[in-house]
Order: structure tokens, then C-alpha cells, then sequence
């Protein structure tokens, strides 16, 4: 784009590359929405009036135009799909920017995942922006495939599209002051740091705000929610696939908070991206309990492009990229067609882009199990009672509780009708033999298991079930399929989705992926199953920086202690 040339056309003296005619503009800067032309040159908007001259003219009979939407806080792992699939899928919702920190790939192929999907993000009409990982391992109580420490991180930062510290969840560290936590804060000292501190509050949320950290997507109560903005947080108001907080956040949206908050998903499914959208669905949600259309496209535009000083983005304004949305109607938010730095990029839901084959093979093959036998699932039994993590339907919180067990010849063993099942942890990077045994409650199966390689952040297989042998047989099986997820009964596969990619991401097109994932879910309800996003939840079982209570390889996790605990 030759800025002289910008001017020229901004002035009416040279004929624009793009005129969209009729539109009703969301102006984003002052709440309103306004009638008028948009003219485009190269990949800039050059004004918003009556332009009159365009090499491709496009008449929108008054639908909206509005600024592409930014994802601000996404993993695009947990879609798990390979990014050009995963751009199919979010782009013709009008998804044009995605903030992410790549953790996920990170955590199992460290910097080569993160250069893999940079690399395949470059073909491809969206935006992507980097955040430099700044917990890989997220803890030192789990066991992870790589390790990514303050030498990298301020390697990352010189990357091209790097443009902050990405969520620092080890918030235990922060308030202990850990060196290797403060190091990389201090690396990341002139950018923007994001946040993850569930449940932080008074004197400790201060701790954690006053070391740089400057956002938050992980309230679920609108009083935490409150707390973090008084203090001078941006508050994330997160609906994915399992985290779904909007209903609870929304009431912190007020005249006078709203610049402050931001729409965000964090975690979406491939079959929720598919049926229902992606950060378009949580706007859509938003207008439909209440708050004004205009408000709601601001905090997942012009908000988010400031908060990371992403200064040409979020607007239709003179100077931005020309990133667009053309709405039908604000109400039920259709989009109709999506431009990408001024090119035509979606049309009516479909991608108007092809996705560029992927052939490389450098990051499967990442499944490392060392052998193991059924004995070593046993859960010896210490009395009758036992810790068990309870799930949270609609939250990835999780409680701690402590039950009486079932206990056969020495060995606690899952009791269907009390919904108390057998959770594992199996340890797939560096064949450690580590194997993590635990109980869950909240998911209902009355017969089978179900296991996944996704399994939040070290991404070791997780394994729920209503017996050993089905556990088995479920490791064993993403073990030959490299990675994925599989649902068994009575010793026998019932159905799997392999992901090769780094045991997380498949290169199978959307509507494939969607397909094999939905039936999986089917199946996990015809096996009892309760909950509805089994595979999801399961992958959260363990992360030991969500409280309260988490397995990992090494064992069971006191996140609130933050140590390992016997039961």
C-alpha cells in the first residue's frame, strides 16, 4: 500500500480499488451507525462518505458493514483442527484477527508447533497474532514435551507478529515470586501481558495486577469479575465449548464499564464452530439477552485492537485495514460477506478461498507411552474414603470432594450408580511411566471409558471410565492411532478421531472432522454419559492451574494448595 497513493484516493482524486455503496456503518468510536460509502485501497480503508469511483463496486442495499471481528483470546488447538481448516471454519463467521498463544502445540513440540501453524497461517485471509507462551510447562506438577523458558520467550518476541506475553497461568509463581515466572514478565516489561487468575482476589489480585499483568478471562462470578476491573483489569467474558460465563459476566457490561471488556471464546469444539460460529455466536448471544448490537460487535473490535495495541485494526475508519464484515441484519448477526485487508474472503457461510495441502509430517508421531500393564491402573484403597474431582457442567472449574469409595480385594473401583469413576493420567512425551490415578464424579457413564490426547496443557492421554479394562484398551488405542480421542466398551473400540498433528490437530477437512467428533459424542451419551461436551471436559481434568482439584501424570493436584495431595 503506497501511502501517497491512500491519500489520493481518501481525497476523491484517484479511483478506489473497492467501493462498497449503501452500507450502514457501525462506527465503533462513537456507538453510532451511519450511512455512507467505503472505499478501499490495496489493503486500507482510504475514507467513509460519498465516494463515488471504484474499480469493483459492490452495492450492499443498506445491509451493515462493521469492523472483521478479533478473537482475543483463543486456543485454535482445542478446534482441533490444522489451521487452514480451522480458518474454513472461523473466517466466513467473521473472524478475521485471532489472538492466540499456541500453547497447546507448544507444550508437546515447542517452538517448531509454534513455527508450524505460523507458517501455515501466512497463506491464509486471517490475521494471526501471536503471545509469546509464558507457561510451557504450565506447572512443575505435571510432565510436558517441551519446555519453553525466558531465552525463547524473548526469542518469540522478535517474531513477526508477536505482540505480548500470553496468559501467565501459573499465578501461584507470581505471588511466590518465583524467578523463573518474574523473568519472563520482565522480558515481556514493554508489551502487553495477559492474564489467568481464577479466584484471585483481594490482596493476592492485587499481588498479581501489580506485576504487569493486565487482563483476565477466567471469572465466572460477576463479583470476581467486578473485583478484576476495579483493579485495573481488562475482564475477557469467555463462552467456549465447556467455559461458558457470558450469562454470569454480562451484567458487568455498563455505560461505564464497556470499554474495559472484551467477548472472547477461548476454547471452541470443530462441531461448535461449525453449527454455531465462533466469536459471532457470543455477540449474537449477548444482543439476544439484551445488550445493543453496536456495543456488543465494539468489545470484539475496537476493544480488543487497543487493549493489544493492535492500533489498525477494529475499525472502518480511514487508515485501518481493511478488514469487513457485511451484516444483514444486526439482530440475528448473518453475515453475509467478509473482506480480508480489502479481498473477498467469504461469501453467504463459505469461504471464498481455497486451503493449501499440508503434507508435513515433522510433528506426528509424538505419542511416547512406555509399556505398561493393567495392574498399574489399580487405585490402591487407604481407608474408605477418597478424594474424587467433581465437574462442573458449563464451567472447567472443578470441586473438590471426598467420598466414600467402593473397595474390592484391597482396590478402590468405580461405582456406576454413585457416579464415581476411574480417571488416568498416562504420561505420552517421554515414555516416564508416569501414571496418574484418580476419581471423577459428574459425567455419568454407566459402562465403557473414554480417552484423549488433548488433554490441557501437557496434553498427556486422560482416560475416564467405569473400568480398567476399558481404560486400557482406550490408551491403547490412541497410542496406535497416534493421538486423538476414542470412545470403548466392553474392550472393544467403539469409534475414534485420530489427530496426528502433535496428537492434537487433524488435517481431515471440516465437515470430517465435525462428523467422526459428533458421532464420538454420540456415542460417549449412548454409554451413559451425561454431559454435554464429554471429550471437552475431559481435557480440562487436567490442568492443575483451574481449581480446585486436577490429576496430572504425577498424581492428584491441590490447585488451591498448589502441591501434590495423597487422597
Amino acid at each position: 500500500m503506497n501511502p501517497a497513493e491512500l491519500i489520493k484516493v481518501a481525497k476523491g482524486e484517484q479511483t478506489a480499488d473497492l467501493l462498497l455503496t449503501n452500507a450502514r456503518i457501525v462506527n465503533v468510536f462513537n456507538g453510532e451507525i451511519e450511512e455512507g460509502n467505503v472505499a478501499v485501497y490495496g489493503d486500507r480503508i482510504a475514507g467513509v462518505g460519498d465516494y463515488r469511483d471504484g474499480k469493483q463496486v459492490i452495492d450492499l442495499g443498506g445491509s451493515i458493514v462493521a469492523p472483521g471481528f478479533i478473537d482475543g483470546h483463543t486456543h485454535l488447538e482445542s478446534s482441533m483442527l490444522d489451521i487452514g481448516q480451522y480458518a474454513r471454519a472461523v473466517v466466513p463467521r467473521g473472524t478475521t484477527s485471532v489472538v492466540t498463544d499456541l500453547h497447546e502445540i507448544a507444550n508437546v513440540c515447542g517452538l517448531e508447533g509454534i513455527r508450524y501453524i505460523l507458517d501455515g497461517a501466512k497463506r491464509l485471509p486471517m490475521d494471526l497474532f501471536l503471545m509469546a507462551p509464558s507457561c510451557v510447562p504450565a506447572t512443575h506438577l505435571e510432565t510436558s514435551g517441551a519446555t519453553i523458558g525466558t531465552g525463547e520467550i524473548r526469542q518469540l518476541l522478535r517474531w513477526k507478529n508477536c505482540i505480548g506475553l500470553g496468559e501467565v497461568m501459573n499465578f501461584p509463581g507470581v505471588l511466590m515470586g518465583d524467578e523463573a515466572v518474574m523473568d519472563k514478565i520482565a522480558s515481556s516489561s514493554d508489551k502487553v501481558i495477559d492474564g489467568h487468575a481464577p479466584g484471585l482476589t483481594s490482596r493476592n489480585l492485587n499481588a498479581y495486577v501489580s506485576a504487569g499483568i493486565g487482563s483476565d478471562h477466567e471469572s465466572v462470578s460477576l463479583k470476581e469479575a467486578e473485583e478484576k476491573l476495579r483493579r485495573g483489569m481488562r475482564v475477557m467474558i469467555r463462552e467456549g465449548s465447556s467455559e461458558k460465563n457470558l450469562d454470569a459476566l454480562l451484567p458487568l457490561v455498563t455505560d461505564k464499564t464497556y470499554k474495559r471488556c472484551m467477548f472472547v471464546v477461548d476454547d471452541r469444539s470443530c462441531a461448535d464452530l461449525l453449527s454455531d460460529g465462533d466469536i459471532d455466536d457470543v455477540v449474537r448471544k449477548a444482543v439476544r439477552k439484551g445488550l445493543d448490537p453496536v456495543r456488543a460487535i465494539q468489545m470484539v473490535t475496537i476493544n480488543t485492537a487497543e487493549w493489544f495495541r493492535l492500533h489498525d485494526l477494529g475499525a472502518v475508519a480511514p487508515g485501518y485495514v481493511a478488514n469487513l464484515v457485511v451484516i444483514d441484519n444486526l439482530d440475528n448477526l448473518k453475515i453475509a460477506m467478509v473482506f480480508h485487508h480489502g479481498k473477498f474472503a467469504a461469501e453467504a457461510g463459505r469461504p471464498a478461498f481455497s486451503v493449501p495441502g499440508n503434507s508435513n509430517t515433522r510433528l506426528t508421531n509424538t505419542i511416547n507411552i512406555r509399556p505398561f500393564s493393567l495392574n498399574a491402573l489399580k487405585l490402591p484403597a487407604n481407608g474408605d474414603t477418597h478424594l474424587v474431582i467433581q465437574v462442573v457442567p458449563g464451567q472447567i472449574i472443578t470441586r473438590k470432594r471426598t467420598e466414600t469409595v467402593k473397595v474390592k480385594d484391597g482396590y478402590i473401583v468405580p461405582d456406576t450408580g454413585r457416579d464415581i469413576l476411574k480417571l488416568a493420567v498416562v504420561e505420552r512425551h517421554r515414555a516416564t511411566g508416569n501414571i496418574g490415578r484418580g476419581l471423577v464424579t459428574g459425567f455419568g457413564l454407566k459402562r465403557g471409558a473414554l480417552a484423549s490426547s488433548i488433554a490441557h496443557d501437557s496434553h498427556n492421554i486422560v482416560a475416564v471410565g467405569t473400568s480398567d479394562e476399558d481404560i486400557f484398551a482406550a490408551v491403547k488405542e490412541l497410542e496406535r492411532i497416534q493421538g486423538g480421542l476414542t470412545v470403548v466398551s466392553q474392550g472393544r473400540v467403539l469409534g475414534s478421531l485420530a489427530l496426528p498433528v502433535a496428537g492434537l490437530l487433524s488435517q481431515e477437512p471440516l465437515e470430517t472432522v465435525v462428523a467422526e467428533f459428533q458421532r464420538l459424542e454420540t456415542l460417549a451419551g449412548d454409554l451413559g454419559c451425561k454431559l454435554t461436551a464429554p471429550f471437552s471436559a475431559l481435557s480440562f481434568l487436567a490442568l492443575p492451574v483451574i481449581p480446585e482439584l486436577r490429576l496430572t501424570d504425577l498424581g492428584l493436584v491441590d490447585v488451591n494448595e498448589f502441591k501434590l495431595v495423597k487422597s
